[in-house]
């Protein structure tokens, strides 16, 4: 909880000395935590991929249906297994001065798809069979079987040919064809990139601390921040007429995720208790301010693919307790579980929450927190019984091949619980095989029920994206998925003009 009169005292001190920091040319961008790697054959957290995205071009993006459009190419699909992609506008060459070409966009691919690599990616992408360049503006993607959303599996970004042979470090050293190139990263706290279009340099500064990080923005050592604030600090900042806030409604699921290989959380009555004792109504109501939605799966239910029959499981205290004494305990002998989350004050408060509600059913919580990559690291290597995430940017239903196939244990994948269910896999594997996208939309929504029902999750809900600035700060726009491209058009306007 944040205590605002502290705040308020504390906010006085810093803007009392803020004149004595010398104002910045660069846009300041407060981050809570860093990226953990800038090249897109590898990364999987949600702070590297809105970075990268700024970094990198890539062949296709999405619109606000969910459905794939051109990025840097238009595609045809030639038959069930061949699509032609033809490159159309790149308004930038790699950022070395080279131009990109199909070469580069075969050898990008190329390398996530060879097992040795071990790209996170490659379980995602393993339907390609071959990739054939015609020229250097087309090439052709062969897939083993027929699938109907191909074009929205080409969303990595695009590295130069002739530097994977060198093996450049892109995660120190990142180059790609976005609209942002790399200048520098003096340390792990703060990144440099350089706007192309007018040579504007952008700060990421990485403050992981949410009053600290408010407080800079107030005392202007930052200019802008997205999410990752508690709802008092956001009321607080509101109210602040030197500051504006933005808001929309996102469609990033938080989620509890569990060990399928520790004795306890591998227990299905164990997990059907934890949520039913979570009172998630309650939470956004009275905790985030009614700033998200309960979630019922990991695909929002304007997604194409959801299945809208489903529910938040509810709230029943009664029915948690009666699934803990059918699994063997009592009060006597409770469950006891490590939940970890990260130090981020406040997902540790909302953990303490959860780890409360808990409590009540009969669940003794051990709650650790850790800063983000001794947490992330831990998570990917599988180091817990319980852990609170969020997926961010979910946009095609083939992340659920990637996060619960029996075949996705990292590093093929993000099956981190170790969830290894015949019936999901077999459902998966028939929506992968499935040769229109009606067809494909009924397995995914019987796979939805059956892992309501398996819970190798708990959806616990959406969040909204919110997006603060100093009023001087213009042209940002949200995305639904929360990404930084807004980036590409802010400006500040003059004085006069506010």
């Amino acid at each position: 909880m944040v205590d605002l009169k502290r705040f308020a005292v504390l906010a006085l001190m810093v803007l009392g000395s803020a004149c004595a920091d010398p104002a910045s040319d660069a846009f300041r961008f407060g981050l809570a935590g860093s990226p953990a790697n800038l090249d897109p054959r590898f990364a999987t957290d949600a702070t590297s991929d809105r970075i990268n995205r700024l970094l990198y071009a890539r062949l296709v993006d999405f619109n606000d249906a969910f459905e794939p459009v051109p990025s840097l190419a238009d595609w045809e699909r030639l038959s069930p297994t061949h699509y032609r992609f033809h490159l159309t506008t790149n308004p930038h060459p790699f950022h070395d001065g080279t131009a990109l070409t199909a070469y580069d966009v075969k050898a990008t691919y190329d390398f996530i798809l060879n097992p040795d690599n071990a790209s996170p990616h490659r379980t995602a992408l393993a339907v390609i069979d071959h990739i054939a360049v015609g020229d250097e503006t087309s090439l052709d993607f062969f897939l083993h079987r027929p699938e109907p959303l191909f074009p929205g599996y080409l969303v990595i970004g695009i590295v130069p040919s002739r530097l994977l042979a060198t093996h450049h470090p892109f995660h120190e050293h990142p180059i790609g064809s976005g609209p942002f190139s790399f200048l520098a990263r003096p340390d792990e706290t703060r990144l440099h990139l350089l706007r192309i279009r007018d040579q504007r340099r952008f700060e990421f500064i990485t403050v992981p601390d949410p009053t600290v990080r408010a407080l800079k923005l107030m005392a202007g050592e930052i200019d802008m921040l997205q999410n990752d604030l508690p709802p008092e600090l956001l009321g607080y900042l509101a109210n602040d007429r030197r500051l504006k806030v933005q808001r929309k409604s996102g469609t990033n699921v938080s989620y509890l995720g569990f060990n399928f290989e520790d004795a306890v959380t591998g227990q299905a009555l164990v997990r059907r208790a934890i949520a039913h004792a979570i009172n998630r109504r309650e939470i956004i109501r009275y905790v985030l301010d009614d700033a998200a939605r309960p979630a019922q799966s990991l695909l929002p239910p304007e997604h194409w693919a959801a299945n809208r029959e489903l529910n938040p499981i509810p709230h029943d205290p009664k029915a948690a307790r009666a699934l803990l004494r059918q699994a063997g305990y009592s009060l006597d002998d409770p469950v006891r579980i490590v939940y970890k989350t990260s130090s981020d004050p406040f997902r540790v408060r909302l953990a303490t929450i959860l780890q409360h509600q808990l409590k009540h059913v009969g669940i003794d919580v051990d709650l650790r927190s850790y800063d983000w990559g001794t947490f992330y690291g831990d998570i990917k290597a599988g180091r817990f019984q319980m852990y609170s995430l969020a997926w961010v940017g979910i946009q095609t239903p083939d992340i659920f091949d990637y996060v619960f196939h029996s075949e996705s244990i990292p590093p093929r994948g993000a099956n981190r619980g170790r969830f290894r269910n015949t019936q999901a896999d077999a459902l998966i594997e028939r929506a992968r095989a499935a040769p229109d996208l009606e067809t494909k939309r009924r397995w995914y929504v019987q796979l939805q029920r059956h892992l309501a029902d398996a819970l190798p999750y708990v959806s616990l809900w959406y969040e909204d994206h919110i997006f603060i600035a100093h009023r001087d700060i213009t042209g940002f726009t949200m995305a639904r998925d929360g990404n930084y491209d807004g980036l590409t058009q802010i400006r500040r306007s003059s004085p006069e003009a506010l």
